[in-house]
């Protein structure tokens, strides 16, 4: 299928069958994620890839019971940054000097851009602008899963708190912002047959 006609395909998945990914696929996916523009390159948060049957299983109240978690192939949980700073600022054009292969002096104003942008923040401003990120990142995730054949449920219906619980992720510095469940959808799926409802394009774009 093409572009257009996987769109068309997709849909926000509601029951799966619990069939696994082939890896290529999913590597695929994760890295068309991971490839996703973000504010400056930073990309102030980390994805959970997580394929254990227990652990998703253990997600599954924290998301209101939807089966989709325990049915699913693999989730990813997009989690961001708690502290954003200087020091992630520099973290990261150590990083673009190093692949590059270019003197970190040349990258100084660059620099100085990003830190008083950040410094300007709020910490709650920090958090709202890494949270936007994700959002990239979840659409690049659902449009190279709809590529691929494959299955995909995004989710913001979950309860923070317990997720971040399940997955240990205050110990690491992270938040929870999005779920995505990515497998095969279930022959059972009422709206796997149905017509994808879009406004037609008049009353969506406007043009001028």
């Amino acid at each position: 299928m093409g572009l257009l006609e996987s769109l068309e395909w997709r849909y926000a998945t509601k029951k799966m069958n619990g069939d696994k990914i082939p890896q290529d696929k999913l590597d695929r996916i994760l890295q068309a994620t991971k490839l996703a523009p973000s504010s400056y390159g930073l990309t102030p948060y980390q994805v959970i890839v997580i394929e254990d049957q227990e652990l998703k299983e253990r997600l599954v109240p924290a998301c209101y019971g939807q089966p989709q978690l325990k049915d699913s192939s693999t989730v990813l949980v997009f989690a961001v940054w708690e502290t954003i700073n200087e020091e992630s600022v520099e973290k990261y054009i150590n990083d673009t000097a190093t692949q590059r292969n270019i003197p970190i002096e040349g990258l100084n104003d660059f620099k100085n851009m990003m830190i008083g942008t950040i410094n300007n923040m709020s910490e709650e401003q920090k958090t709202i602008w890494a949270q936007k990120q994700t959002y990239i990142g979840l659409g690049f995730s659902l449009v190279a899963s709809a590529l691929e054949g494959i299955d995909s449920t995004p989710m913001e219906g979950f309860i923070p708190e317990q997720v971040d619980e399940v997955l240990g992720l205050d110990e690491l510095g992270l938040k929870s912002t999005l779920v995505l469940t990515l497998g095969y959808r279930d022959s059972g799926d009422y709206l796997s047959f149905m017509k994808k409802i879009r406004r037609d394009d008049d009353s969506f774009f406007i043009r001028r």
